[in-house]
């Protein structure tokens, strides 16, 4: 934990905060806090700032704000990702989150089971806990936008809305040579401009969705000539993506 998230309604009405949860838990167990210690805080969808320790007591934890003055930056990254197993999925969303993703959009497409879209997973109140863990540890506050999508037809055709200037539209593709970094490099909008990314199911898009997407002006992209698992591909595009919006 690199930042104590705070809920919007903790922090109304004073400056003091009162810590009972697994954050208090994680502060005297894993960072031993004493009375006096500065801590790294910020609130949900808002600013960051410094926060002291004045009462330590039954294991609860009071700390005082100094200051929220810093405000993450939006990400300029969304994912629109083919709906992965329930436990991978799970096990996906922290990094998600530490990684930048400003909207999660999580779709069907022809390789995606349907039973998949009854995961417990996809209740917003279990995925809430596993996004903020991620934010803890990225030092942000900015939680991802995730949204379910059965039709991923009706993604990619109608709720997208029509393809624009200032957003490259990206998918990944096995055996593609054309890198992530090249097609950032040539996009004239890259210093402001969003990048939408689009990841397949296990197994990868249909000929068909390869249509749809290039029909919506989703440009092909490749990862080399391994063969990954989609969570491990979805970290490593993340990363490359994140990367190529950063090189000046």
């Amino acid at each position: 934990m690199n930042v104590v998230l705070l809920e919007p309604d903790e922090v109304v009405g004073g400056s003091l905060v009162v810590l009972r949860d697994h954050r208090a838990t994680h502060l005297r167990e894993v960072l031993g806090v004493a009375v006096g210690s500065t801590l790294r805080v910020g609130v949900v969808e808002g600013a960051m700032g410094v926060a002291e320790v004045v009462a330590i007591e039954d294991g609860v934890i009071t700390i005082a704000l100094r200051s929220l003055d810093e405000t993450p930056a939006p990400s300029r990254l969304d994912l629109l990702l083919c709906l992965p197993r329930p436990k991978v999925l799970a096990r996906l969303l922290s990094p998600i989150a530490q990684l930048g993703v400003h909207r999660l959009l999580l779709s069907g497409a022809w390789r995606v089971e349907k039973f998949y879209f009854d995961a417990t997973i996809l209740d917003p109140n279990e995925q809430r806990p596993l996004l903020l863990e991620g934010l803890a540890q990225a030092k942000d506050t900015r939680l991802p936008v995730v949204s379910v999508h059965k039709s991923f037809a009706w993604l990619v055709r109608t709720e997208l809305g029509p393809a624009t200037d200032d957003v490259l539209r990206l998918y990944a593709d096995p055996g593609e040579s054309r890198s992530i970094r090249d097609a950032i490099a040539q996009w004239p909008a890259r210093a402001t401009g969003r990048v939408l990314l689009a990841i397949g199911p296990e197994g990868g898009f249909t000929d068909r969705e390869r249509r749809e997407l290039g029909a919506a002006s989703f440009a092909r992209v490749g990862l080399g000539s391994r063969v990954l698992r989609s969570d491990v591909a979805t970290i490593a595009l993340l990363t490359l993506v994140h990367d190529a919006l950063a090189e000046r």
